[in-house]
């Protein structure tokens, strides 16, 4: 009777192990190989798990520029463990399987795996099917650590791509950065009909951020070289400027400018599903009335970013309260989006909304 349980026990443990080796080989190939922004839940439980660890670390940072030292850690650290789960998951997989195929114990199977999987070649155990085993672990072991050193290029090209259109912000926009200082710079000579190569710049960088923060997914929490920037500040200011130039100022239209705003909604409420899985799926009269205070803008800066625009010569239209009016409701399209990424990625806060 003890020989027939060890024998379902050993047939359960290949069983699992093998399904464990598929399902992380899978989530390995989702998360760098299959161009779509598919969330692989593996790699959220690995992130979730060094996530607690900073958020800890940060909740006892004194001020801003401390937490933001110890969060730009998070996205490179996350990234080096999660080959390791990988690896990890994979050597307890081939564990039950060589236990299943007749390895002595959980302990001998366990040494096998581990050496294979490092290609150690310490452990050694004789068989043809085995040793099939023990050298397809072994190939493995090596594809999951080459997808992930092949892909930090890809990682890297993008993040650089990012950051530089952040620090070109930053200075049209002035320091610290507004909407308004970006009307400003964009109306110096009183005309914005001649920025449509500008808004197109943007545009494509609202684009480049929708596909790539999706199908890699940990882009979004590197965190910009200087601790006062980061790409949800910058999207949001681009986003805020071209509300305010459609909402406050008369001038004419621009379709450019109009595409740039939609690339720039999709972008940051794509992004926004991809990381909440609530997000979108209750009535806005369910929601809290907290979170439909932090949608609305805040009409006292409103109404200085008015006084701005008015101080810096800018034709505005004749009333601010219709202003007002048109700038919220064109707001709504993005604020929740904002307001949730500022939270996730511990953006700074802008200087204004």
């Amino acid at each position: 009777m003890s020989s027939l349980v060890e024998y379902g026990l050993r047939l359960l443990a290949g069983l699992a192990g093998g399904w464990l080796v598929i399902t992380t080989v899978s989530g390995a190939i989702r998360s760098f190989v299959l161009p779509r922004n598919e969330s692989v839940r593996l790699n959220v439980f690995v992130f979730s798990g060094v996530r607690a660890l900073f958020d800890f670390a940060a909740r006892r940072a004194s001020n801003y520029a401390r937490r933001d030292r110890i969060m730009s850690h998070y996205a490179p650290v996350g990234l080096v463990a999660l080959p390791i789960g990988w690896l990890a998951l994979v050597g307890l997989g081939y564990t039950g399987i060589y236990w299943a195929l007749g390895v002595e114990d959980f302990t001998k199977s366990y040494e096998l795996s581990g050496s294979s999987l490092l290609t150690l070649g310490t452990a050694k155990q004789n068989g043809f099917v085995i040793n099939v085993f023990s050298y397809s672990e072994a190939t493995l072991g090596l594809l999951l650590l080459t997808l992930l050193i092949s892909y930090l290029p890809t990682i890297y090209q993008a993040f650089s791509r990012r950051e530089i259109i952040v620090a070109q912000l930053e200075l049209r926009a002035g320091i610290p950065t507004s909407a308004c200082g970006l009307l400003r710079w964009l109306g110096h000579d009183q005309s914005f009909e001649n920025d449509d190569a500008q808004w197109l710049t943007w545009e494509k960088w609202f684009v480049e951020i929708d596909e790539s923060h999706t199908s890699l997914p940990v882009l979004a929490f590197f965190r910009s070289p200087q601790a006062g920037r980061s790409w949800v500040t910058a999207a949001g200011l681009i986003l805020d400027a071209a509300n305010l130039l459609f909402s406050a100022l008369d001038v004419p239209r621009s379709r450019q400018v109009e595409l740039t705003f939609v690339a720039g909604c999709l972008a940051l409420n794509r992004i926004h599903r991809f990381f909440d899985e609530k997000s979108g799926t209750e009535p806005a009269e369910l929601r809290s009335e907290i979170e439909q205070e932090n949608a609305t803008p805040d009409r006292r800066k409103f109404a200085l970013a008015w006084q701005d625009l008015r101080a810096a010569g800018l034709p505005l239209r004749p009333s601010e309260e219709e202003a007002w009016r048109h700038y919220t409701e064109r707001r709504q399209r993005y604020a929740e989006a904002l307001d949730f990424l500022e939270k996730l990625l511990m953006a700074p806060n802008p200087a204004s909304k």
